[in-house]
């Protein structure tokens, strides 16, 4: 051996017991083409996250390969194949220490190589600590395709099937991403402080996707309403007004255009019934508490379908439950979102829900969730929230849950004008009077109408007074209040023998040709002008009102279809009578002793004047009075 050679060995001999290696060369390796890798699921990671990452990758016989990850503090730990020979599930560990940057998923099969950029992006500054939307926000609901539009030149595109028809109930309209940006100032001046919008995603059907719920790609936006990246823009503007933004998601099912349907990576993906007949789902939600209900109940409610176009996920599928786990961490890491609303919660399978849900919390513990649980039934509701003493043990982990029984016994209340016991604003007395089955009041989110129900202004007729008592109690009731976009000037459905399709009427000036802009206050007239400045000072002023997010609640019956309550602390209170009669009523000052000896001056909050309240005081028909007091308690 000459020295030459013992030189060269003896630097490998530094080098391997170093423990260091030679850097990978991408360029030593072909990039992947689309049809040996079509997707890499989640699109990205990040340093220092808590949820386990497990990457989905798809392509022509990607289950041949064998994969690993280039660069440093990344590597795959487990590759698990599918049924289908095109998916490969790879369980990745991202050491807590491991630097942001670009890594390369290496593929190698039958001698040919082939790579995928990946990117470890480092965390935003208190990502993990963010706060989710609370009793101190007042959240506006809006469906983006019949609010404004924005860009008129994504209204249609080529590789979408459903075209633009605005004159059609279920068409698509062409609202979209920036026309929201456009009107963010609009949402901010009505005392609005966080948006839900309906979905955002790719919803390919040929037929009624403007509502966005059969999602057929979880990780990007549909391109009639705009990009991924237009959606991290609203949301960095929307911040920029103190205005959080709560995505809309669906985990029970997707779209049958969703692009793994025509080849799913597991035969049970989705639920199946014998000979693949279709199963319609019964909505039947007391099969997950009910102690008496059949096992073919439970598996129809929770396994068939929601409808022929959106087949059911099968979350009992641990790949699939660790799927939808990353791609909501995804969604609110990448897009900075502060809050979820999930659809049709029940129609789930429970026990991967709870799961899913107690995953999302682990990752942001401020973060808030509302589950849509549609029953009128108030223990049945209850159940679904997270915590509340389930007789069977069970735990959703579901923070929040929306208040349908205050809603339907609201809306039932203000149309009549009937005196009769048990009809009228006892019926609201009623519901309140529940409070003591739920967990957590805090917790709830209270509404008169949103996309899926009639109008407030058609359930109360057209009676701006009536309206402005269904925007007095959101402003002033217990948990977290939401309004429909157009629930504010008086919005009537188009055509209510049309459904969901008449109700989603678009908000006149969000179009380039609109003759009148709504959006533009000097616009407002009649009925609508009234309502809203009604609505904006009720929820401007509610956004400083601590008592209001926080207070108790102290309510008194009566049977002349009025409702008066106190919300009140240590230090504040606030008193609202509700007239929903057709009569002049004196106030019953002496009825509340127990509470007013403790009350200072008052405030009329509408009108910003001091008011002394006594027996002598008259509220007009179908009018509401809110007055607030210092409190002096002894």
């Amino acid at each position: 051996m000459n020295a030459k050679h013992l030189i060269i060995t003896a630097m490998a001999f530094v080098t391997v017991a170093c423990g260091s290696a030679p850097q990978f060369d991408p360029q030593t390796v072909d990039d992947a083409t689309a049809a040996q890798v079509d997707r890499v699921e989640p699109l990205s990671w990040w340093t220092g996250m808590q949820t386990p990452l497990q990457l989905m990758l798809h392509g022509e016989n990607i289950a041949a390969c064998d994969v690993r990850i280039e660069g440093e503090g990344v590597e795959i730990s487990a590759l698990h194949k599918a049924d289908s020979p095109n998916y490969l599930f790879a369980d990745v560990k991202v050491d807590p220490q491991a630097e942001a940057g670009v890594r390369y998923i290496v593929f190698e099969r039958e001698g040919e190589s082939f790579k995928v950029p990946y990117e470890i992006a480092e965390r935003r500054e208190g990502s993990r600590e963010r706060q989710g939307f609370t009793t101190a926000d007042a959240i506006y609901l809006l469906m983006p395709d019949r609010f404004a539009n924005g860009d008129t030149t994504n209204d249609s595109t080529d590789d979408t099937a459903d075209k633009c028809a605005r004159e059609e109930f279920y068409g698509r309209h062409g609202g979209d991403l920036q026309g929201m940006i456009d009107h963010l100032d609009y949402i901010a001046d009505l005392g609005m402080t966080a948006i839900w919008s309906t979905p955002l995603l790719l919803d390919n059907e040929p037929f009624a996707s403007y509502h966005g719920y059969a999602c057929a790609d979880y990780y990007h936006i549909d391109p009639r309403m705009g990009s991924n990246e237009l959606y991290r823009e609203y949301v960095a503007e929307a911040h920029k007004r103190d205005i959080k933004i709560i995505m809309d998601i669906v985990t029970n099912h997707c779209g049958i255009a969703h692009w793994w349907i025509e080849d799913l990576p597991f035969e049970d993906w989705i639920h199946r019934f014998d000979n693949d007949e279709y199963v319609q789902t019964n909505n039947m939600f007391s099969t997950n508490m009910d102690p008496n209900a059949s096992q073919y109940d439970l598996k129809v409610q929770e396994s068939g379908w929601f409808d022929r176009s959106m087949p059911d996920m099968n979350l009992n599928n641990p790949y699939l439950l660790q799927y939808f786990k990353q791609w909501t961490v995804w969604w609110i890491e990448w897009a900075d979102l502060d809050g979820l609303r999930v659809d049709t919660y029940p129609y789930n399978e429970k026990q991967p829900m709870s799961e899913w849900c107690e995953a999302i919390v682990a990752e942001y513990p401020n973060l808030n969730i509302v589950g849509e649980c549609w029953t009128g039934n108030v223990p049945q509701l209850a159940y679904w929230q997270g915590g509340n003493a389930n007789r069977d043990g069970f735990d959703s982990h579901l923070p929040s849950i929306m208040d349908f029984p205050l809603r339907d016994a609201i809306c039932a209340a203000l149309p009549t004008d009937s005196l009769r016991w048990g009809e009228g604003m006892i019926r609201v007395y009623d519901a309140v009077s529940n409070d003591f089955v739920y967990h957590d009041l805090s917790k709830m989110m209270i509404f008169t109408g949103n996309h899926d129900t009639d109008r407030t202004a058609d359930i109360v007729r057209g009676n701006v007074g009536r309206a402005k008592i269904a925007m007095t109690l959101l402003a002033t009731m217990r948990g977290i209040p939401q309004v429909f976009a157009g629930d504010e000037l008086m919005f009537r459905s188009k055509d209510l023998s049309q459904g969901h399709g008449g109700l989603r009427v678009d908000f006149p000036g969000g179009w380039p040709t609109d003759e009148v802009n709504l959006f533009d206050k000097a616009q407002h007239t009649g009925d609508a002008a009234e309502l809203f400045d009604w609505t904006q000072r009720l929820f401007q002023w509610r956004k400083g009102k601590q008592v209001i997010h926080t207070g108790r609640t102290l309510h008194f019956g009566s049977r002349d279809n009025t409702y008066a309550y106190f919300r009140y602390d240590d230090t504040d209170a606030v008193f609202v009578y509700i007239n929903n009669s057709r009569g002049r009523k004196q106030i019953p000052w002496s009825h509340y002793a127990e509470i007013t000896s403790t009350l200072g001056q008052g405030r009329n909050v509408l009108t910003g004047e001091p008011i002394e309240l006594s027996e002598q005081t008259v509220v007009g028909p179908r009018e509401a009075i809110v007055v607030e007091f210092e409190r002096t308690v002894q």
